[in-house]
């Protein structure tokens, strides 16, 4: 039974924004998704987004949670809204991690979606500030712990803890 739901980018998949794939993939990650300890979701592309697509930022103060209140938006670098997809896709890795009892994410840090402590600040200037993502603030908001990929000592001891 999967406990940590993984950021499909970080496993390696090729499914951020930009097409590429990341190579440096911690060994942890994979020894937990062939034990099925894990298992891998991008909400971006299961909201409906392809690989690779424009760069989106949240545009609006409060992050993630405010596009989820309707009070800020995710839009392209080109300035195509692509809220909906954003929130669609936070929805379905929700509905995936309590249809499977997941109560811990391994997200990407600083994207729009996943985000779990820094994003970017709209403006598509590579500046970042604090915030959560879309799908992280949606799964914090039902008890989901998220972690970045930074906190992956911290994610290891919180799940093992509870094994």
């Amino acid at each position: 039974m999967p406990h940590v739901m993984i950021s499909a980018c970080l496993a390696g998949e090729n499914v951020r924004y930009n097409g590429i794939p990341v190579e440096d993939v911690d060994k942890r990650l994979k020894k937990w998704l062939a034990e099925g300890t894990a298992v891998l979701f991008c909400p971006e592309v299961e909201g409906g987004l392809v690989t690779p697509r424009d760069p989106a930022e949240i545009i609006g103060e409060g992050g993630g949670k405010a596009v989820l209140d309707g009070t800020a938006r995710v839009a392209t670098e080109k300035g195509e809204d692509v809220t909906e997809a954003f929130v669609d896709g936070a929805r379905k890795a929700l509905a995936f991690c309590l249809e499977k009892g997941i109560r811990y994410a391994l997200l990407q840090e600083r994207s729009p979606s996943c985000g779990s402590h820094l994003i970017y600040d709209g403006r598509f200037q590579g500046t970042r500030v604090p915030g959560r993502g879309v799908t992280a603030a949606l799964l914090e908001q039902h008890g989901i712990r998220v972690f970045s990929e930074a906190e992956i000592d911290a994610l290891e001891s919180a799940f093992t803890g509870s094994l």
